[in-house]
């Protein structure tokens, strides 16, 4: 209908590609939008707090720790995604303002891992964590 407005006003320069059709045909809608956001940032906090809670099994409870931990956090993260979308997430989180955090968040949630399950180092796990935290929070 759109398209046809836009034809019988004259206003059809067909300067519009495929990209952007393919972008106006699959945004959400509000709505949507807010189902999403607390849909996903639900499982992120649920993934944190279950990884918290797995930390005490004997063995492997610091990998389980971990990867719960950083999943609930990369969750989170990506809830933000459905309320402003993708291409303004990214372009906000690698601002002057909060490219630091944007970097220091990333690479804690790679050494987080690295740290559980390929250097089996319980006290990096934790320290990583923290720092994980602490930038999200920033």
């Amino acid at each position: 209908m759109d398209k046809l407005k836009r034809v019988l006003s004259g206003q059809d320069t067909d300067d519009q590609g495929r990209l952007a059709e393919v972008i106006d045909a699959t945004s959400l809608g509000w709505g949507t939008r807010v189902k999403g956001f607390i849909a996903c940032f639900a499982i992120g906090c649920l993934f944190s707090v279950l990884g918290s809670c797995l930390i005490w099994i004997p063995g492997k409870g610091l990998m389980l720790f971990a990867a719960f931990y950083t999943l609930g956090n990369i969750a989170s993260i990506g809830s933000t995604l459905f309320l402003m979308g993708p291409m303004k997430q990214l372009k906000r989180m690698f601002e002057p303002t909060r490219l630091i955090a944007t970097v220091v968040m990333l690479l804690c949630l790679v050494l987080t891992l690295c740290s559980a399950f390929w250097w089996a180092k319980k006290g990096l796990v934790l320290i990583f964590c923290i720092l994980q935290f602490f930038a999200l929070a920033w």
